[in-house]
């Protein structure tokens, strides 16, 4: 096998185990609050969730996947050099997905991704391989960078406000109703627990299709991009592994951190979440999970009591968000530098 064949397998094994460290980080988007609600005992959950999660990918399309392999142009670098530089971005992902999720800290692994191929490319080849769409968006067409970053900016805030609207209406629909209805509240998150999966899996199992199918046109192996289906099947696999896996230092923060789950709220932020993340995935939009998630809880806590919402939690989540993409960055570009040096040892 030659040098770049070696590496394109590399890069291609490193976006799975990306995949699988966003499964297990994300896993605690899907679960936390049914669990905290008791709906679900915690094997029940994550074998009801990991199920979803795997047909997701499967019946989701590829939107998203044409959006993520877009927002980075290598098509006039070195073949070898450009492979080198996708495994540089995904190894600062993953690094930092690890590094949150040791932590517990419910960072985004879409801001992550995107972090790290910026810094790789911007790093290795300069920021005019990276697709901004800043002169685009003048236009009013949005694409590249811009629509990724306007999606991840844009989904945080939906989730917040459908999460406060829709427990304000169920606050009313219900304010007769017995504690008895817990139950049948209990029961209905099976449903919502389903579509959160299913959406969750085709959305972000979507964003490692992308890139594996960049690495096998930058490799040579295909003349144009499209996802073939053994990547489907494998970034399925991948994330359902890792979300089967846990993710329960983040499932505490999300769950039990922020607001007192109960099953009411359960139900609502579930709900919630499906509806954005289905939305999406349907017009191509790489959104956060763990962000929709986490602004519908605070949602929905700010509509029944605003200041039973631990607002200090959601300040620290907050400022995991705004480092993460530079913070990603900056672990890319660091492992840019010492991939180079390995390689010219051998060379």
């Amino acid at each position: 096998m030659d040098t770049l064949s070696l590496l394109a397998v590399l890069a291609i094994l490193l976006v799975l185990v990306f995949d699988c460290s966003n499964g297990f980080h994300d896993a605690a988007n899907i679960i936390a609050t049914v669990i905290a609600s008791r709906a679900m005992s915690p094997t029940m959950a994550v074998m009801i969730v990991g199920l979803f999660e795997f047909l997701g990918p499967l019946l989701g399309g590829t939107a998203v996947a044409n959006t993520i392999a877009s927002f980075v142009d290598l098509s006039d670098v070195p073949r070898f050099d450009a492979v080198k530089i996708v495994l540089a971005g995904v190894t600062g992902a993953v690094s930092w997905n690890v590094l949150t999720w040791w932590k517990g800290l419910p960072s985004s692994s879409s801001h992550a991704l995107v972090g790290g191929l910026i810094g790789a490319v911007a790093a290795s080849v300069g920021g005019h391989h990276v697709a901004w769409g800043f002169a685009e968006l003048l236009h009013g067409n949005v694409k590249g960078v811009t629509k990724i970053m306007l999606a991840l900016l844009l989904s945080p805030v939906a989730g917040f406000v459908c999460g406060y609207v829709i427990q304000k209406l169920m606050l009313m629909l219900l304010r007769a109703a017995s504690p008895r209805m817990n139950r049948c509240l209990r029961g209905a998150q099976f449903i919502t627990s389903i579509g959160l999966a299913f959406s969750h899996g085709a959305n972000d199992a979507q964003k490692s299709m992308g890139i594996i199918s960049l690495v096998l046109v930058l490799a040579g192996w295909q003349q144009s991009f499209h996802v073939p289906l053994w990547v489907v099947l494998a970034c399925s696999t991948a994330l359902t592994i890792g979300v089967m896996s846990g993710g329960w230092r983040i499932v505490r923060t999300l769950g039990f951190s922020i607001y007192r789950v109960r099953p009411l709220h359960s139900l609502n932020s579930q709900l919630t979440s499906a509806a954005v993340i289905f939305a999406a995935s349907f017009v191509g939009a790489p959104v956060s999970t763990t962000h929709v998630v986490t602004t519908s809880i605070m949602g929905i806590g700010a509509a029944e009591r605003p200041r039973a919402v631990r607002w200090k939690k959601a300040e620290e989540i907050a400022w995991t968000w705004l480092i993460t993409i530079p913070g990603a960055a900056i672990m890319a570009v660091s492992i840019g530098g010492l991939f180079h040096a390995a390689i010219g040892l051998f060379q």
